[in-house]
């Protein structure tokens, strides 16, 4: 929707127009006349690599940049709020240099290596984030149930056989001629598998998302022992890695995702905080110990 005559980008226009734009998926179209910003019309077409400042809440800005492909979570740069601004680590270098740690935490490591298509992961953490329950999402190699060794039984919402709507979605991938239909289902699914970690206890999935339980409770493993301390970092340029026992870092939530990761250490687990805190847990066998990245940066 073009308007007739441009606005200029003032503070009272932005007041005046932000009522019409409040849902998701509309913008506000801003372009410049030699040095002056005007306000050109509404769009929910973003072109690529074009930047959008998103108002989360007040005093809370983000600026990002749509995908190459135009589907899935924005990559977000900037982080404004109040008068602290973070920007987004996109090389990595807020992370111990440890090949098998970077492997794990590839999706979230930096939205520049995000997967042109899709990136499961990510839209899974996008989801969770976005339901406002909190969950915890644990993702463990398929073929195997030595997971089941730190989750109590009996285990009342076991899924048998697995569900792999998601699962057969990517690896059936999507085509010029049904690529809409594809991302739409795909989103779909994705929704349906982050909708379960709104209930209280763990979802399992399978590393190629085979839904395997939802409301599980984690406990320690028999004979393991319990995790007293855990890396934590942040994608933000001028992070430094920090040891810190997983109590500093949140609560319930996140002290069983770190026992889980300590115990079962070729999983990943992914939690979201119902304030909107964003943690994903892996094993860094570099440090020995469980590493903690918070991921929300990348989300918002």
């Amino acid at each position: 929707m073009r308007f007739e005559d441009r606005l200029p980008l003032t503070p009272a226009i932005l007041t005046k127009l932000a009522p019409a734009v409040e849902r998701p998926g509309i913008h506000l179209g801003v372009w410049h006349d030699g040095d002056e910003l005007y306000v050109w019309g509404a769009t929910r077409y973003i072109p690529s690599l074009g930047f959008v400042l998103e108002d989360i809440e007040p005093g809370l800005l983000v600026i990002k940049h749509r995908r190459i492909d135009g589907f899935g979570k924005f990559a977000n740069v900037a982080i404004l709020k109040g008068e602290q601004i973070k920007f987004v680590d996109e090389q990595g270098t807020s992370l111990p240099d440890c090949p098998d740690l970077l492997k794990s935490l590839l999706a979230f490591t930096s939205p520049a290596r995000w997967h042109d298509s899709v990136n499961v992961l990510v839209q899974l953490a996008a989801s969770m984030r976005a339901h406002g329950h909190g969950g915890t999402l644990l993702v463990v190699p398929g073929g195997t149930s030595q997971w089941r060794e730190s989750i109590v039984h009996p285990l009342i919402y076991s899924v048998a056989p697995s569900s792999s709507k998601l699962a057969k979605l990517i690896r059936k991938g999507s085509n010029p001629e049904t690529e809409g239909e594809w991302q739409a289902s795909l989103s779909n699914a994705v929704d349906t598998v982050a909708g379960l970690t709104a209930v209280d206890g763990a979802t399992v999935v399978s590393d190629d998302y085979e839904v395997l339980a939802f409301g599980a409770k984690i406990k320690r493993a028999s004979g393991a022992e319990q995790v007293e301390q855990m890396v934590l970092t942040e994608p933000v340029v001028g992070n430094g890695a920090v040891v810190v026992p997983p109590v500093q870092h949140g609560g319930t939530r996140h002290l069983s995702a770190a026992q889980f990761i300590h115990d079962q250490r070729d999983s990943l687990a992914l939690v979201a905080s119902q304030d909107g805190r964003f943690t994903v847990f892996a094993w860094s066998p570099c440090e020995e110990m469980v590493h903690a990245h918070r991921v929300d940066v990348l989300l918002m």
